[in-house]
């Protein structure tokens, strides 16, 4: 059975806004960012359980920045920039087409297997329609202090699973603005 996927965000996750002092600034395309190497270490323990994937508009630029500050290998990317959207990608409300935007690009990745998402833009409907699936989690996080160890803890003591079998079909695979 295929591990879980844990989509990663950047910006207001990894990179907060209001950090702590254990945070390193860095001077990254002409942009300050912050890093904590306690961030590092807890997704090198997340990585025992998930693959991990950017999912994050730094796209590749995040294994090239990103992943050497944290200690993390060249990870999987995302692509959100360049996506066209397809035939049953879910259909957004007018008022998420920017938080919502990386939704289509996940599920897609996904492609059917059991996954976790943290990013500080997770519309608050996709919170509520995914919390009792067991195969989404979609944890949203404060971009003034980024991803809290809470967080952590969570993800490492219930990963996502596959549904079970109950003979039923299983849920579809993506939420509509129609769907509750």
């Amino acid at each position: 059975m295929a591990r879980p996927l844990l989509f990663l965000d950047v910006d207001g996750v990894l990179n907060p806004v209001l950090p702590s002092p254990d945070f390193a600034a860095h001077d990254i395309l002409a942009s300050t960012v912050l890093l904590s190497a306690r961030h590092g270490a807890w997704l090198r323990e997340l990585a025992d359980v998930y693959d991990l994937v950017w999912a994050t508009t730094w796209e590749h630029e995040a294994n090239r920045h990103i992943s050497p500050r944290l200690g993390l290998p060249q990870l999987p990317v995302v692509e959100i920039a360049g996506y066209l959207p397809l035939p049953g990608d879910p259909v957004l409300r007018e008022t998420e087409r920017y938080s919502a935007r990386k939704w289509a690009p996940i599920l897609r990745h996904a492609a059917g297997r059991p996954f976790a998402w943290t990013d500080d833009m997770i519309p608050r409907r996709l919170v509520r329609q995914t919390r009792y699936r067991t195969d989404r989690l979609l944890l949203p996080v404060n971009p003034a202090h980024g991803l809290p160890r809470a967080h952590v803890n969570r993800l490492l003591a219930t990963p996502p699973t596959a549904p079970r079998s109950n003979g039923r079909p299983p849920h579809p695979p993506y939420l509509t603005a129609h769907q509750n």
